[in-house]
């Protein structure tokens, strides 16, 4: 008997991170620092929530059905603001709204691909990716990460086989946090199109990459929807986490075939979620600045105090968006470690197996840090607390 779906994949990572917590006392002078999970914890700005409200209170339309790829006036808006920052020329007709960049991605994947097809991811991977590879029966073809934490398409080009249908990648990084050079991006574009497979390039921390000016060319060339599919989230950006509202841009002939998945799933996206992403998009740009620059600040606060982990052993892999990505020097392998960092050190992260292939040896030695929802004195906290750690080191070479 072939076993269910959801029996092909593993458990929801953050949900087995918190289960760790259960029975665990944080007492006040050391209260749990949580940087387990890439969400913004404090609710969108009160302009915004305001908006959410009196839309409840006063559009009937909101509280109904509405479109499958969603509203006019949100896709539009999409459309423009892209083609002004990345250069290119969109249309309304290019961009789906869904229930989150998730949703947008399964909406790709299950448009692309049939039963035993193949999918090239970088590792370390964005575990929800893996997963929904794994329930849609696709292949995961694994892509370690080479130099600077970067993929390699010359090496990619060597995984591609006839059932390739897709190159994903994400940027700035999930969980590696580094920023895609635009040459890189442009490399996969070409390795795609030449292959005549796509190029999915999920961008959901987008707003918060440390580069001036468009992170890539791609929509400059007046065939990019052949090849490229890019996934966004206004989660990040406006702190709608809870309201579920992502983008799909693409051909509109993917798009009519990703409706019919988002029409199966959800029939349209949140209707509230997607006035305040339209309003976000057009009132709030001053305000995103200054989210931005926060964040940059607590990435520059990690550089900052990172020199007294490196003493230590600890090394810095990859740092960019919300996400440090780092080797510890302990004995101990990460998926023990980060259970035994919330008893011992009251810190939640992830360990790097919940992000690396079961027969990658490196998640082992690897752990995420999502640090945008700590400030620069509770980085410096974070940092104090793995300083002060004193358990079994891995052999001399282990971590080199």
């Amino acid at each position: 008997m072939s076993l269910p779906r959801t029996a092909c994949t593993f458990s929801p990572p953050v949900m087995e991170a918190r289960r760790w917590l259960d029975g665990v006392d944080f007492p006040p002078d050391r209260p749990l620092i949580n940087v387990s999970q890439a969400a913004p914890v404090e609710p969108p700005p009160e302009a915004l929530r305001q908006v959410v409200a009196e839309a409840a209170l006063s559009r009937p339309e909101a509280h109904l059905y509405g479109p499958v790829l969603g509203l006019p006036e949100l896709r539009q808006e999409v459309a423009q603001q892209w083609s002004a920052s990345y250069g290119g020329t969109l249309a309304a007709e290019n961009v789906a709204i869904t229930s989150g960049c998730n949703q947008a991605f399964c909406a790709a994947i299950t448009a692309l691909c049939g039963e035993g097809d193949e999918v090239i991811v970088p590792t370390p991977w964005y575990f929800n990716h893996k997963m929904w590879l794994d329930m849609a029966g696709v292949r995961s073809v694994p892509l370690p990460a080479g130099a600077e934490f970067l993929p390699d398409p010359d090496q990619a080009a060597r995984l591609i086989t006839p059932r390739t249908r897709a190159i994903v990648l994400v940027t700035p990084n999930n969980p590696g946090g580094v920023e895609y050079p635009a040459d890189l991006l442009r490399a996969f574009f070409e390795l795609a199109r030449s292959c005549g497979i796509a190029l999915i390039v999920d961008e959901t921390y987008r707003d918060f990459d440390a580069r001036p000016g468009a992170p890539h060319d791609l929509f400059h060339d007046p065939d990019w929807h052949d090849t490229l599919i890019q996934l966004y989230s206004f989660s990040k950006a406006y702190r709608l986490t809870g309201h579920r509202v992502g983008a799909m841009v693409a051909s509109p002939t993917r798009l009519a075939e990703a409706e019919k998945f988002l029409d199966t799933v959800t029939i349209c996206p949140n209707q509230l979620g997607q006035i305040a992403a339209l309003w976000g998009m057009q009132n709030l740009g001053q305000w995103l600045a200054g989210e931005r620059a926060e964040i940059l600040d607590r990435r520059a606060a990690i550089h900052d105090n990172m020199p007294a982990l490196l003493a230590q052993g600890w090394r810095l892999l990859g740092c960019g968006a919300y996400f440090a990505y780092m080797a510890h020097p302990f004995a101990l392998p990460s998926d023990q470690l980060a259970p035994k960092l919330v008893r011992e050190a009251g810190i939640l992260l992830l360990p790097g197996t919940m992000f690396q292939p079961e027969d990658h040896a490196s998640g082992q030695r690897e752990l995420r840090v999502a640090f945008a929802n700590l400030d620069r004195p509770g980085i410096a906290t974070l940092f104090e607390r793995l300083a002060a750690l004193r358990w079994p080191l891995a052999p001399a070479g282990v971590n080199a």
